[in-house]
């Protein structure tokens, strides 16, 4: 991933939660329960969260899998992490961060159960490269959930849009004080595929056996999933 991109994430990072929740009304919490129920995560099994930022859905996992499970978050921004050991300290959820790239992941093939990644596969370089990566340390059957931005149609897409030009900007600006982070999210997410598009590209890297999605929110994000062959 590039400097510029690390350095970006870096600088919104100690506002990052409180940020989210504000622009999102927290529904983004919402959206990342209904990941890990999707995809079908269960007592005992082993879950890879990348570009896990704060460490929320990689949480949200590790309540599901349990202390019989393990849940690892990546991130290739350090500063993205520095608040998620002391939440998953108190939530007593044991959940272990380490330092790593979406796109050369340093895990062995067929090593978990599920991996996922939200709000982080636009961001990466090229996304081809981490939807094999993603796959690839996955066992045969597994899943690859995909949680990302998207582009709502008719009436809601014009509200959105607006919404993403203007109070998104200046809200995330007035919170953590890097404006033009807050217009280079929304300005990425307008132009990243989504629903079939976004399919195709999954479907490119002839790892996955089935891809399918859901509209959450009139489109506001896309979940996608993808079974491992």
């Amino acid at each position: 991933m590039s400097k510029q991109v690390q350095q970006m994430f870096a600088s919104i990072a100690p506002a990052y939660d409180r940020t989210n929740s504000v622009l999102s009304l927290g529904i983004h919490h919402i959206w990342r329960k209904k990941t890990v129920q999707v995809s079908g995560a269960k007592t005992g099994m082993s879950v890879l969260d990348c570009a896990t930022g704060t460490g929320d859905l990689a949480l949200e996992f590790k309540k599901t899998v349990g202390p019989a499970g393990q849940v690892i978050g990546t991130d290739f921004c350090p500063e993205m992490m520095e608040t998620a050991p002391a939440k998953s300290e108190a939530k007593q959820l044991h959940v272990q961060f380490e330092v790593a790239d979406a796109m050369n992941l340093p895990y062995p093939d067929h090593t978990f159960d599920i991996s996922s990644i939200s709000f982080g596969i636009r961001n990466v370089d090229d996304p081809s490269i981490a939807l094999k990566e993603m796959a690839r340390v996955v066992k045969p059957g597994g899943k690859v959930m995909i949680l990302e931005f998207g582009q709502p149609k008719g009436f809601m897409g014009i509200l959105y849009d607006w919404y993403s030009r203007h109070i998104i900007p200046f809200i995330g600006g007035l919170l953590t004080g890097n404006k033009e982070a807050y217009q280079y999210l929304p300005r990425t997410a307008a132009q990243f595929p989504c629903r079939e598009e976004f399919l195709t590209l999954m479907k490119n890297t002839g790892m996955y056996s089935e891809a399918s999605y859901q509209e959450l929110t009139f489109g506001i994000a896309f979940l996608y999933k993808g079974v491992v062959r």
